[in-house]
């Protein structure tokens, strides 16, 4: 670990104003990015006595080995490029408030001819009505099967519409009238887009309307004495009724707020948030996370709330008002924040009375709950870990801890479409932004000891030109780098520091790429025994690298292999140290083969397009979608043929040309593995 005192900077060097600063490790990795109205107060007090700070912040400080900082014009700037950092760097340090999700919306693609109902997440389509957040997905997948009943609207995919209009048949949804298939002509495109609307102002709130014309209905059949038709009609009231059954009623039907609550204690902090959305519950998310610094509650709000809103937000994700526990010191900077994200006022506030309080209540309850359960099994979670890393540092006589692992596997199929995959585990833990694939051809792809020397050559290659390069050492270096203006929320002029040592640094929103192979790791693990080993040992000696350690584990007896020995180390069968390689092993495994089955599969198609000159993959694509099969396009004349969007005269002719002296010996495409004949 580097001294803080090394690094320091010299008194007087720091700037009094607002400001966002930046440490950085030994590899010149972001580890933790801050802001501060006073840069200088605030760097001063990481280094005015480091051993007497919090546990994680002591930590932070004696991993770093530079600090930058970054002045800028007002506060709002100063939280606009905090978040644009701490989103691109993702630092070690910084809470962040991850759950691996999105929010699952019902979307109804009113845009198209025959608007399809389905769960979607992500980015927003044009002209698609979304309703929502909806949480776990699987409660707006039931949902949609409700509605099914009542609004039967399309949510097959393009793909088996087509087929259904080709054959004439529908799917099964059309079969139990869960669709009125409009692929078969079953309804119209102006009723089927009609349906789809109700559907939308049904989701919109609508729903006392359609019940109680159902229950109308109802009566009338009845009277009719047409008791099946009222029978029928009585289940879908009682769909209908099922839906918001799920959904209680908590607030006014007006009320669209996110409710967060929020526990901590000295080391982490607990969330979790309830998504009211016309006065009904709609979704739920929690977080659970490591506190750096001594941060009060305030400031966890501050993060929260731009880690949640920030990512890819619209404006229909931000709702007009946030209820939070405390109120951040820069609640007004944060409004205005939110404002330009969502396009209108949204207001943050600490309910103090009423249904709102009583719900905050019950939110923090909930991340009560979530933190009990998280410590409890983190608990085990880290004690497992650490006693395996501990254990294969001890088996293998390595004298550093295993902080970074990574793993290499090699996929062919009797030396085609060679392929090798990198996988990384973290503190034991598997980190999949890191994972690499390598494709492998030339005389590397003979076998498999040449190709495992192969990746682990260019892996290592990258990182020995990304770290010992001058111009790839220190990115954020470039005089010439344009810096935008203040008010677009960049940084505002400082001066270029071009060096290992503290000081200011003039960037940008969007700094450099970050390095792709920048990080060594502790440990190489290859899918193998002696041969893959030595051939991955060797790759490293030829390129001077001492410090990475190498081994192999065979699958057969599931043998750890070390370099320059005869026997394997045997581990334990029921060793938490072979369990983690093991883990390791087959993940690296799992990613390999998902990458060849890729690459195999796109090479085992063969099509009568592929053999005309100037013909690409898009003209390729239209001329498919335009005729629907290769079949159908043999049939067609030249006028035919330039109805296509890009083929012009020239290019009709070459196509039918070609296709006519190909014939019917020529198959329209091919699966090479399975001979299946493929038309569209």
């Amino acid at each position: 670990m580097a001294d803080p005192a090394t690094y320091r900077p010299r008194a007087g060097e720091i700037p009094t104003e607002p400001g966002v600063y930046r440490f950085r490790d030994e590899h010149r990795r972001v580890i933790y990015v801050g802001k501060a109205k006073n840069l200088r107060s605030r760097l001063n007090s990481y280094f005015a006595n480091p051993r007497q700070l919090m546990a994680k912040t002591r930590t932070m400080v004696f991993t770093a080995t530079s600090v930058e900082w970054t002045v800028v014009g007002t506060e709002l700037e100063a939280l606009q490029l905090e978040y644009t950092w701490i989103k691109e760097f993702s630092p070690r340090f910084n809470i962040m408030f991850r759950d691996d999700k999105s929010y699952p919306y019902l979307a109804v693609t009113m845009g198209e001819k025959y608007p399809r109902a389905q769960v979607m997440r992500g980015d927003r389509r044009k002209d698609t009505r979304y309703f929502g957040p909806f949480y776990p997905a699987k409660a707006i997948r039931e949902t949609l099967d409700t509605l099914l009943r009542v609004f039967p609207v399309r949510t097959c995919s393009a793909g088996v519409f087509k087929r259904a209009e080709r054959t004439g048949r529908p799917c099964l949804l059309g079969y139990i009238d869960k669709c009125s298939a409009p692929c078969v002509g079953r309804i119209s495109a102006e009723d089927h887009k009609a349906l789809a609307a109700e559907l939308c102002a049904f989701m919109a709130g609508d729903s006392k309307r359609f019940i109680q014309d159902l229950e109308r209905q109802m009566k009338d059949a009845v009277a009719n004495l047409d008791y099946e038709s009222a029978a029928r009609i009585r289940d879908d009231i009682a769909a209908l009724r099922k839906v918001f059954e799920r959904n209680s009623v908590v607030l006014s039907e007006d009320t669209d707020a996110d409710i967060f609550g929020l526990v901590q204690d000295e080391l982490e902090a607990s969330v979790q948030v309830f998504h009211v959305r016309g006065g009904r519950i709609r979704g739920q998310r929690g977080w659970v996370v490591e506190k750096v610094e001594d941060t009060d509650t305030g400031q966890i709000v501050e993060h929260l709330l731009q880690q949640v809103y920030g990512e890819g937000a619209m404006s229909d994700r931000i709702p007009r008002k946030v209820l939070v526990p405390v109120l951040p010191d820069n609640t007004e900077e944060l409004q205005v924040w939110l404002r330009g994200l969502r396009g209108s006022k949204v207001k943050i506030s600490v309910p103090q009375r009423g249904d709102k309080k009583t719900l905050m209540e019950t939110v923090t309850r909930n991340a009560e709950d979530a933190m009990r359960l998280h410590k409890s099994r983190r608990a085990g979670d880290l004690t497992t870990r650490s006693a395996a890393l501990s254990e294969l540092q001890e088996a293998l006589e390595i004298p550093v801890p295993l902080l970074r692992i990574e793993c290499y596997d090699i996929s062919h199929v009797q030396g085609t479409n060679v392929v090798a995959s990198m996988v990384v585990a973290e503190d034991g833990l598997m980190k999949k932004s890191d994972y690499r694939r390598f494709s492998i051809t030339g005389e590397a792809a003979r076998d498999d000891t040449a190709s495992m020397y192969d990746v682990v050559s260019r892996r290592f290659r990258h990182y020995l030109a990304e770290n010992f390069d001058p111009a790839a050492a220190v990115p954020d270096a470039d005089p010439d780098r344009p810096v935008p203006a203040a008010g677009d929320g960049s940084a505002q002029a400082g001066q270029v520091h071009a060096g290992q040592a503290s000081g200011p640094v003039a960037d940008t929103l969007t700094a450099a790429p970050r390095a792709k192979f920048a990080y060594p790791p502790n440990l190489v693990v290859v899918d193998g025994g002696r041969p893959q080993v030595a051939a991955a040992s060797r790759a490293l000696a030829d390129l001077g690298i001492s410090d990475v350690y190498v081994v192999g584990l065979a699958k057969r007896l599931e043998e750890v292999w070390v370099p320059d020995s005869e026997f394997p180390v045997i581990l334990p069968r029921s060793s938490e140290a072979l369990f983690l390689l093991q883990r390791i092993r087959d993940e690296a495994h799992r990613f390999a083969i998902t990458f060849h089955r890729q690459k195999r599969g796109k090479s085992m198609t063969a099509s009568a397009l592929d053999g005309i000159p100037g013909l690409g993959p898009a003209k390729q694509k239209a001329l498919i979608k335009h005729f629907g099969s290769v079949r159908k396009l043999r049939q067609a004349d030249v006028e035919a043929l330039m109805e296509v969007p890009g083929i012009g005269p020239a290019m009709a002719a070459v196509i039918h040309t070609s296709l006519a002296e190909a014939g019917a010996e020529t198959a329209p495409a091919v699966n090479m593995a399975t001979g299946e004949i493929i038309e569209s």
